[in-house]
């Protein structure tokens, strides 16, 4: 768990200061050429994070880690992000308001509640979902091979 949060707490920060300055500071809206960039790096932060986090269990292992355990690592780490910018978000609604939800595209065509909802729930499980890919896939490629013989 300490290294779940040592890599994914880092990766809800990134999440968290892009969110604040392109929109609360900068003012951009959803549909702004700056929010298109943002997928990006959230997706390369998790990346990097997920690489590092089963690069350090690895080490941790002697060099040698199953499929299995580079996928739980990654999985614990996608996990720690998703739950900590679901809970920044939430302290920002309740200390500012619906200014952030109300920026997203079609927000006020649903009670503040459903929006607020489809938000965390999209953050949260998005989070899983790419990062059980990205661990798939990384654990795929600095896993140890059983020889045939």
């Amino acid at each position: 768990m300490k290294l779940a949060l040592k890599y994914g707490l880092p990766v809800a920060l990134i999440f968290a200061v892009w969110i604040v300055v392109v929109r609360l500071i900068l003012g951009a809206g959803s549909e702004s050429s700056a929010t298109r960039i943002g997928p990006i790096i959230f997706n390369l932060a998790a990346i990097c994070a997920i690489f590092l986090g089963i690069i350090r269990r690895k080490n941790e292992a002697g060099g040698e880690l199953s499929f299995k355990d580079g996928v739980k690592t990654g999985v614990g780490i996608s996990f720690v992000y998703g739950v900590a910018t679901c809970v920044f978000f939430f302290l920002e609604f309740a200390l500012m308001g619906p200014k952030l939800l109300m920026t997203d595209a079609g927000a006020t065509d649903r009670p503040l509640w459903q929006t607020a909802l489809m938000m965390y729930a999209g953050l949260f499980l998005g989070s899983i979902f790419f990062g059980l890919i990205y661990s798939t896939l990384i654990s795929f490629f600095l896993a140890k091979r059983r020889s045939a013989g």
